[in-house]
């Protein structure tokens, strides 16, 4: 079984322990015994094809598996059909970035449904996935897997099954499960073993078998008010966040091989590291 784990950026450990630049990646993640890396346009897509398709190289030459996460401005279910459109538009520059990089997936922001019904914030949601996956296919793209992930507000669209609903759309759509995010949306929804377990057999009943095994995960202990997110913590913190053992401990009964980036506040690296270890150690 193979289950791959990174980091989502970098901890703040790399810009103290001397590296600068990504040609120090793949010999950072190594001390730390990882092999994924999920890398950041949330601001904008801001380098070059050029310097992608040689970070995708020295990625690749080291064995470290790359994804990236989409800009956090993209909508899906904006009632202002030009912010659709450009929606569709990032989506498919940042498809472009990962395929430069030789990445497979791109996590993407369901949006928000403050403004109007779930129902009809799913529905926009939806018809913007769709144009994007045509844009994909126009422009020799539909080989990158769009991930739309589980959001940590209570105001945002992105709940499990509303998230399982949009990658019904089409077989290239994977989940990013933000295990954080599920956890902090339901005030602790995440307690134990079981809870985790009904997560991975709702994603199975959706999308099959196949899907379930290779979700793609986002973990981190989140605080979190009535409203949902608060604000990401690291493992050391306490009184908030789901067990990352428990997580594992389902991907091993049910046999998975996902992707888990670690989206701890400045841990990153460190946090990853320990889950490693953990599965190692079962």
């Amino acid at each position: 079984m193979s289950v791959r784990f990174g980091t989502a950026g970098n901890s703040l450990s790399f810009a103290s322990m001397g590296y600068s630049c990504n040609a120090d990646l793949p010999g950072y993640l190594r001390l730390f015994g990882l092999d994924a890396y999920e890398y950041q346009c949330g601001h904008g897509v801001r380098i070059s094809p050029s310097s992608a398709k040689a970070f995708g190289v020295l990625m690749k030459e080291a064995g470290i598996w790359v994804s990236v996460h989409a800009p956090y401005y993209i909508s899906l279910s904006s009632v202002d059909e030009v912010k659709r459109l450009n929606s569709v538009g990032y989506i498919k520059q940042t498809a472009q970035l990962a395929k430069d990089m030789g990445a497979e997936r791109i996590v993407v922001h369901s949006g928000s449904c403050a403004k109007i019904s779930r129902a009809s914030a799913l529905a926009l949601a939806s018809e913007t996935l769709r144009l994007a996956l045509r844009e994909l296919e126009i422009g020799g793209l539909s080989d990158i897997h769009i991930c739309p992930e589980t959001m940590g507000k209570v105001n945002q669209l992105g709940t499990v099954d509303e998230v399982l609903q949009l990658c019904s759309i089409a077989e290239s759509m994977i989940p990013c499960l933000d295990f954080g995010h599920i956890d902090a949306r339901g005030q602790g929804a995440l307690p134990d073993v079981s809870s985790f377990e009904r997560v991975f057999e709702r994603v199975e009943n959706k999308l099959g078998a196949h899907r379930a095994k290779h979700i793609h995960i986002h973990f981190s202990k989140i605080e979190h008010t009535r409203g949902g997110e608060l604000r990401h913590l690291t493992f050391a913190d306490s009184g908030f966040g789901a067990n990352f053992e428990d997580l594992i401990n389902v991907i091993i009964k049910k046999n998975c091989e996902p992707v888990i980036i670690c989206e701890s506040a400045g841990t990153q690296a460190e946090d990853a590291k320990i889950m490693r270890d953990y599965w190692l150690s079962l």
